[in-house]
């Protein structure tokens, strides 16, 4: 035994016995061994049939090649947590707070309904008490929560206008290391979903975000959002990729209906809170500012493009307030059905029409000024197309005030083609 070559007298009987039991083994091996799936490596065996005697011997068996150990994108999680330790120290948390009349409980009668000679058999057995206003008095309470980021070392702080919408309350801003300000709302954009807010902080001691460049983004590149989750989960951060662009959408709340036209969609989760928060990308720079979420659906949020919201921040830090550029119309959207009822010449485009809220064309206006008039069609602005995905108002948007626009017009059937300088929105 041991030798190679050596003859091993087996019958044929004893060998289908020992190649049915190795077979069972195997098998039952096979059948516990933990986790799937698996491969077996066994010696080449070789069988020499001599009459009564059988002939066994083994050959080496080469190494199986190694398999590499899988190892986490390092590169990518480096670039994540990096964007994120950069970016969290200048998002904030935004605290809405109010004087609310103090309610308590109060005693009342659920019989003071009935005539005199019923309530007389109920008698006092019902002490029942229900909210009523404590006489006038008020208790400052916290009634909801967003986020924001430190644009300057100053302390201007961005987020969306709906964030800090009830000119009644008060804002505090806490701080990543903790800190607590008092608030001052410095301006709303009347069109766009954001404000800017001050703050007091020693001079040039405040974190900022650097703004990065939304006009380049592409689908499927990574997102990350930070923000106060839910008011209550600060500096949560969820990661994801944009999975729209330029989408135009309808977002409720507060009491408040707006379309946002040109939004960044991403599937990084979006909660209640996270509005006013920054869109990352792998940088750290801010690419959109959290504004809108889909409710009943799993993870499509909305962000206003950061470049949207680049000239409003440059507007504030020079002047003080938002300055937004003005045309001076009101109209109304062509559509294709609308183009078929009043037998219009085209199927898109804005015409303009008055109503009860003022004339077509405002008086003293750059409109007026360019020549518009009422019932004219405004085709283009600067060769872009106006449609549903293009209104006017966000086209105008696109520039600043002093700019000079060239629109395409038809009028009574032809074109024609007008210049008009845009000017300051009025206050009113």
């Amino acid at each position: 035994m041991g030798i190679p070559g050596m003859n091993i007298n087996i019958s044929k009987k004893s060998l289908i016995l020992i190649l049915s039991v190795a077979v069972i083994i195997l098998g039952g091996a096979a059948a516990f061994a933990p986790n799937s799936p698996f491969k077996l490596k066994l010696p080449s065996i070789s069988f020499n049939f001599s009459s009564e005697n059988i002939i066994s011997s083994t050959s080496s068996v080469p190494s199986a090649p190694a398999v590499p150990v899988y190892k986490p994108v390092i590169d990518y999680e480096q670039a994540v947590t990096g964007a994120v330790e950069k970016a969290s120290p200048a998002v904030v948390s935004i605290i809405v707070s109010k004087d609310l009349p103090v309610i308590e409980q109060c005693p009342y009668n659920p019989f003071s309904d009935l005539p005199p000679e019923f309530q007389q058999y109920f008698g006092d057995q019902f002490q029942l008490s229900q909210p009523c206003e404590s006489n006038g008095r008020t208790q400052r309470q916290e009634i909801g929560g967003g986020s924001g980021f430190i644009i300057s070392k100053d302390g201007l702080v961005a987020t969306n206008k709906h964030v800090v919408f009830d000119a009644a309350a008060s804002y505090t801003v806490l701080t990543n290391d903790g800190k607590k300000y008092d608030a001052e709302i410095l301006a709303r954009h009347p069109s766009l979903d954001i404000a800017i807010l001050k703050i007091k902080a020693s001079a040039g001691g405040l974190p900022i975000l650097i703004m990065g460049d939304s006009d380049s983004i592409k689908l499927g590149q990574t997102a990350i959002a930070i923000g106060n989750a839910l008011g209550e989960f600060r500096n949560t951060v969820s990661v994801g990729v944009i999975s729209g662009l330029s989408r135009t959408v309808t977002a409720s709340g507060g009491g408040a209906t707006e379309t946002i036209e040109g939004v960044i969609q991403t599937d990084a989760a979006i909660n209640p809170g996270n509005s006013g928060g920054p869109l990352l990308n792998l940088k750290g720079e801010v690419i959109g500012i959290n504004t809108a979420m889909v409710s009943g659906a799993q993870n499509i949020g909305f962000a206003l493009p950061i470049n949207q919201v680049k000239k409003s921040i440059e507007s504030v830090k020079a002047t003080g307030e938002i300055s937004v550029p003005y045309l001076g119309v009101r109209y109304m959207l062509v559509t294709p059905d609308l183009a078929e009822k009043e037998k219009l010449p085209v199927e898109s485009g804005v015409i303009l029409i008055g109503g009860n809220e003022g004339p077509a064309v405002v008086f003293g206006s750059p409109a007026q000024k360019a020549g518009l008039q009422a019932e004219d069609i405004i085709t283009e602005l600067n060769g872009t197309k106006i449609d549903k995905d293009h209104s006017l108002p966000y086209l105008i948007q696109q520039y600043n005030v002093g700019d000079k626009i060239t629109l395409k017009i038809l009028r009574n059937g032809k074109e024609m083609t007008l210049e008009a300088t845009l000017e300051e929105r009025p206050k009113q």
